[in-house]
């Protein structure tokens, strides 16, 4: 791997954390955005990009997580630990869902994660003597101000953008890298090679989940306040491999430049089209994918440089 993207990530991650001390609430709250789905596009990509398995479970392990984050917060973990837990939670649960679904391949396993979402949405939404149902969870607003918050969580979100990316690397350069890549090329000749197929899936997947369930329990410290609708969007499940494609799937900076593209993207668009936002959005999306199969690093960089 060429360290071009490590310096890019590293010089962008310096830009976003520098915002608190030259910019407002407003482009704080942003970058603070860049991170979570920089963090969450690395998270999907263990999965879709290095074994290309169509994963859309990404709200799935986001609503888990920031419900049982902000379940444990409420009953009086510090803070800390109570994403540490979720982290954990949704990794545990990862792995015995995926032992049952990666069985599948295909549109099958597609459906299925996305499957996933829906159930956990109606669990959330019915259980409302835990969840508090519809109506929503509420987790205690942090003491401090707003300036103190939006530092407290850019800088979170930038730690757990920091160890995905971390864990990437580790995982691109690694032996489990290696398998996940020849799932991805063909599974039947993973296996014959001496791949373990089935374990490194579920390795993917539990590290696909990980992060997305660390983030998701961030988020709802961040905001205060959860419900069943917001924790398992769909339109979640579907953003998060978009910005993947949009970058370079299977790649180490991809996700990153995927998501961060994306995010600045959709903030535009919002500004300045407010009422047609989301078709023009999905019109840049698809012409985007359509013209980039390979993403931005394959029309940004030669490719001997891709990584």
């Amino acid at each position: 791997m060429r360290p071009w993207p490590i310096l890019a990530f590293v010089i962008g991650a310096l830009i976003l954390a520098a915002t608190p001390f030259v910019a407002g609430n407003y482009v704080v709250k942003l970058a603070t955005y860049m991170c979570m789905y920089a963090a969450m596009a690395l998270s999907w990509n263990f999965i879709g990009g290095f074994a290309n398995y169509p994963s859309f479970a990404t709200a799935g392990f986001f609503g888990l997580g920031a419900y049982a984050g902000a379940l444990v917060q409420n009953a009086g973990l510090p803070l800390g630990l109570s994403w540490v837990f979720a982290m954990v939670f949704v990794g545990l649960f990862a792995a015995v869902l995926g032992f049952a679904i990666l069985r599948m391949r295909g549109h099958y396993f597609a459906i299925g994660s996305i499957s996933t979402v829906e159930i956990l949405r109606l669990v959330a939404s019915s259980w409302s003597s835990l969840t508090k149902g519809g109506e929503g969870l509420n987790v205690a607003i942090l003491a401090g101000g707003p300036d103190h918050i939006g530092r407290l969580f850019l800088y979170t979100m930038m730690a757990m953008m920091l160890a995905a990316f971390v864990a990437t690397i580790v995982v691109d350069r690694g032996r489990l890298g290696f398998g996940l890549r020849c799932i991805g090329q063909n599974e039947d000749a993973a296996d014959m090679v001496g791949v373990n197929v089935t374990a490194t899936k579920i390795a993917g997947f539990v590290l696909s989940a990980l992060f997305c369930g660390g983030i998701g329990a961030v988020y709802a410290s961040w905001v205060a306040y959860i419900d069943p609708t917001d924790a398992f969007s769909i339109l979640l499940t579907l953003k998060v491999p978009v910005m993947v494609l949009l970058g370079g799937p299977g790649t180490v900076f991809g996700p990153v430049l995927g998501a961060w593209a994306f995010v600045l993207t959709e903030e535009m668009i919002w500004a300045y089209w407010l009422e047609y936002n989301r078709a023009i959005l999905g019109i840049v999306i698809v012409l985007l994918i359509f013209f980039l199969p390979g993403g931005l690093l394959k029309l940004r960089f030669p490719r001997r440089w891709r990584v």
